[in-house]
């Protein structure tokens, strides 16, 4: 007669409903600390925070940061900083204004608003931002300068390059098309923008039944239907009611006026219009989507993050950490030449003083989006959330009546308490960079 030995059944870690998710507690974390933040501001403003046309503000307001922020990312994952941001934002706006105004008039008869006046003043400087981001990158890679200087040294040449490219002028007016692109002159009215939420929504939901059955196939554990349904109704419900909040703005009645005037028409008897998504906004959805898929779909992404994580073993494992250094800072300086384009666009001119500090607060969205300066983790949402902070922070003290100087001081401590934070977080979760 054989003893059969009982094996104990050890039991499984009960799970809470944010693991069962698989929620990002950090992000949780984040969007709770933004919630609270905005509820606070609304009930110092007397409900004046809330609503739609300070959160259609405070999205254009936020754009031209969150579109750096996202090419910050990178740089910072890779172990290096950009300093020169705010001031190559400057040059590029610089070369943009005097390409519409002076330069495409002399040399190709072709004034404002011309049709093409726009598109290739903006391909000049999309190409200048990338081409200098690209010499920076070729500084820091291949002539092994410290990025911090490379970059310090850039933030003064560019910033005192885009003063005299325009003899330190204020350039303007610029062209309707491409002030189309800074967000309260360019929007895509409620149909458009209803149909630009759905269409959103359904790329979400299929994105999640995509990562759902990529891990069936390969016999990795899944969420139950239950919460996947959960996920996707949060999804839906969150950029839908995006959608809802913008086209719920109204163009005032004097603007729909001048509106009519300018095409020699009269406005009908209570005509009513919202403005509905800006196309500033629908860039930065553009944006952050491709750089989400380069970070976590392409090689480009996967060598980023493995030069951070550990660029000794990176470079002995066959990856040319060089040019992919040359090719962050190229791709850092077409954002920048990009939110250029939405900075001035909404300004509707360039002014001297356009990008000024700009390099602090998207290196804040980005740490405080979660990116660690010591390399290796970062995301996209999180950068744009932190801009998204950033500016709710700064718009909030604003309407309160905070003084300027008290605004940047209150910025700064939140970007300390965020990396003390983090580093607690880190510890604590037991994650590495």
């Amino acid at each position: 007669m054989t003893d059969t030995i009982q094996v104990p059944i050890t039991a499984q870690p009960r799970r809470n409903i944010f693991q069962i998710l698989e929620l990002d507690t950090r992000l949780l974390g984040m969007i709770g600390a933004f919630i609270l933040l905005c509820i606070g501001f609304d009930l110092l403003t007397d409900g004046r925070f809330l609503t739609p046309r300070n959160i259609f503000n405070l999205t254009i307001q936020t754009v031209s940061v969150a579109i750096m922020a996202t090419g910050m990312v990178f740089v910072i994952v890779t172990r290096h900083i950009d300093l020169s941001v705010g001031a190559l934002l400057a040059t590029c706006s610089a070369i943009m204004a005097m390409t519409q105004t002076l330069v495409l008039p002399q040399w190709l008869g072709l004034g404002l608003d011309h049709s093409l006046t726009p598109w290739i003043s903006m391909l000049v400087g999309l190409l200048a931002g990338t081409v200098i981001g690209a010499f920076n990158g070729w500084l820091i890679g291949y002539l092994t300068i410290p990025a911090f200087i490379v970059t310090l040294g850039g933030l003064l040449i560019w910033r005192n390059v885009a003063w005299y490219l325009t003899s330190g002028k204020t350039i303007g007016p610029l062209d309707n098309t491409f002030m189309k692109f800074g967000g309260i002159n360019g929007t895509l009215g409620t149909t458009l923008s209803w149909v630009v939420g759905l269409l959103a929504v359904a790329a979400a939901l299929y994105a999640l039944w995509s990562s759902r059955h990529n891990k069936i196939s390969h016999d990795f554990p899944v969420k139950p239907v239950w919460a996947e349904f959960t996920m996707g109704g949060i999804i839906a419900a969150a950029i839908l009611g995006f959608i809802w909040t913008l086209n719920s703005y109204q163009i005032p009645v004097r603007r729909l006026e001048r509106m009519f005037a300018a095409k020699g028409e009269e406005m009908p008897e209570g005509f009513t219009a919202a403005y509905g998504l800006p196309i500033s906004v629908f860039l930065l959805i553009g944006v952050a989507v491709a750089m989400t898929m380069v970070a976590n779909r392409t090689r480009l992404g996967r060598y980023i993050f493995a030069t951070g994580g550990n660029p000794d073993a990176a470079e002995l494992s066959g990856i040319n950490t060089r040019m992919l250094t040359v090719k962050v800072f190229a791709m850092m300086g077409f954002l920048c030449a990009l939110s250029a384009v939405v900075a001035s666009a909404r300004l509707t001119n360039h002014s001297n003083d356009i990008g000024t500090l700009d390099e602090l607060r998207v290196i804040a969205a980005a740490v405080i989006g979660g990116t660690a300066l010591a390399g290796g983790l970062g995301t996209i949402h999180g950068a744009i959330l932190g801009a998204l902070i950033m500016q709710s922070l700064q718009s909030g003290m604003a309407m309160v009546g905070v003084d300027a100087p008290f605004q940047n001081i209150v910025v700064g401590s939140v970007l300390i308490l965020a990396v003390l934070i983090d580093i607690m977080y880190r510890k604590r979760t037991g994650a590495t960079s």
